[in-house]
């Protein structure tokens, strides 16, 4: 009998132990072979699979080598910040294939194509999984899905109407008025002086968020701010180490160190938003700032239907966090190559320059100032498209799809190469790696051979619901620093973009500041 117990264990744990051994085979490496050998059938050609880490290892080495030296100074900077993707492309086309990990990724640089990936009218593409570090920063609607997604977006639009912008514009110019002091006091009585102004748009960018989100509770949402800044610090930094599932939950310095931020950082957005809500109740409090008009929606959704249409205080407590993130880094990263590049052609900063004077003279910009910088608006957005602030999209395949004459199986990551677009000379001619801001004379849809080929705020439902925002902040700061200053690239100047989270200048953005 004991015999038969035995050997009944025995059967038993080699049977788990079998099927163990087939589930992981078939993950690590049927499943991709499978997947690769379903997009190759259809032409499509890439690199092989390679055992588990498909092609990280080279991807590392070639941004790795690529980030170890700066560039010449022009604007042909593809090679520097995204050298995987170009080698693919080069090599195996515009519709080519390469491996993250065990996941194949299919690049599609073709915009048609990418219309109908992010119009997904069937449902079947989303947002890939996210890297649970990532969650911790923000889990609002730039991660949301589905239904969720919808009532989120619903009830934020109207903070971002057109008509609730431009009451904002006053807070643009006022915190732009005081790092513009600031800088008068650094010249002194000298002609000029030199200034990395990466650091500097990136704390205008976070004043002015802070204050546009938080109107009267300013000062307590910049001290979540700082907060949230050294917790992407943090986040950003395990990111660079290889991901080992759960490690995030071992009590290291550094982990402990990112939990307790988490949970500062949540604790006082919770207590700001139930004082925001009474402030509003008791008609203490204007609905004017992001999140007194959020919370104001979200009341008044609640108080005609379900609850289920509302938010919760946990999910505001989010939106204000992508708030922070994506309203900042977003808007410093755009100001900072704007910069960079007028200060490359002093001929169109002039241009910008003469045409602020002519239309606000030394007055601060309004909205309806804005509305006439012709050539402040080309420049902004051929900045857009040379340096646009995230250099790619990625979407994936939760159920077999088709785009175009592609049918792609689910489980599938998808590529939209945003920089190689904005940049293929089969839309924006002989000279697209120029900058040459005339392409934008008659306005977006006729700078290039195919009008989707410019989407530096995405496209279709998912656009960047805070693309206004940052364009008008963008042009505003701009405005003011053309009207009081002029400025050159500094010899201490290191042309070296590279990306963490938004495209950056890895070596800082130093300039040489004159007062006019």
């Amino acid at each position: 009998m004991d015999g038969l117990v035995f050997y009944s264990l025995v059967s038993s744990f080699l049977l788990i132990a079998i099927y163990g051994a087939v589930k992981v085979s078939y993950s690590l490496w049927w499943k991709p072979k499978w997947l690769e050998r379903r997009l190759r059938q259809q032409g499509i050609q890439g690199t092989p699979y390679k055992f588990l880490l498909g092609d990280m290892k080279e991807y590392i080495r070639m941004i790795t080598e690529a980030w170890s030296k700066p560039l010449t100074l022009n604007h042909h900077i593809v090679q520097r910040v995204d050298p995987f993707t170009l080698h693919v492309v080069q090599q195996y086309g515009k519709i080519s294939m390469f491996w993250n990990g065990k996941a194949p990724r299919l690049i599609i640089s073709d915009p048609v194509l990418m219309q109908e990936v992010l119009s997904n009218k069937l449902g079947h593409i989303q947002k890939p999984l996210l890297n649970p570090l990532i969650l911790v920063l923000a889990r609002g609607l730039t991660v949301l899905e589905g239904e969720k997604w919808a009532i989120h977006r619903r009830l934020i639009n109207p903070a971002f109407h057109m008509e609730k912008l431009k009451g904002m514009i006053p807070v643009f110019a006022t915190t732009c008025n005081k790092m513009i002091e600031q800088w008068k006091k650094k010249i002194g009585d000298e002609s000029s002086f030199e200034l990395d102004v990466w650091p500097e748009l990136q704390k205008v960018a976070k004043d002015i968020i802070s204050q546009a989100a938080f109107g009267s509770s300013y000062e307590e949402g910049k001290k979540i701010f700082q907060l949230q800044q050294e917790l992407v610090i943090l986040t950003i930094e395990a990111m660079r180490s290889l991901y080992i599932p759960g490690f995030r939950f071992v009590p290291t310095k550094k982990n402990l160190r990112r939990k307790t931020l988490n949970t500062q950082i949540t604790s006082m957005l919770r207590d700001l938003v139930q004082m925001k809500q009474n402030a509003i109740r008791t008609g203490q409090s204007k609905v004017d700032d992001l999140l007194s008009l959020l919370l104001h929606s979200s009341e008044q959704e609640n108080s005609g239907n379900s609850k289920l249409n509302s938010m919760t205080v946990e999910e505001v407590i989010e939106e204000c966090k992508v708030f922070y993130l994506a309203g900042q880094e977003t808007t410093a990263s755009l100001l900072t190559w704007t910069m960079i590049v007028l200060a490359m052609h002093p001929e169109w900063q002039e241009k910008a320059r003469q045409e602020v004077l002519q239309v606000c003279g030394k007055k601060e910009p309004d909205f309806e100032a804005l509305t006439h910088l012709k050539i402040v608006t080309m420049i902004v957005n051929e900045v857009l498209r040379l340096y646009p602030p995230a250099i790619a999209l990625y979407q994936h395949t939760y159920k077999d799809t088709k785009i175009g004459d592609i049918n792609i199986p689910a489980g599938v990551d998808l590529l939209l190469p945003t920089m190689l677009i904005h940049r293929d000379p089969e839309f924006w001619g002989y000279d697209a790696e120029e900058f040459k801001p005339e392409r934008f004379s008659e306005g977006i849809s006729k700078a290039s051979k195919n009008h989707l080929a410019f989407f530096p705020f995405g496209w279709g439902p998912r656009t960047c619901i805070g693309q206004n925002f940052s364009l008008l902040e963008a042009k505003t700061v701009l405005a003011m620093v053309l009207q009081h200053f002029s400025f050159e690239l500094s010899p201490s100047y290191s042309h070296a973009p590279y990306t963490i989270m938004t495209l950056q200048p890895q070596h800082g953005a130093q300039i040489i500041i004159h007062q006019i």
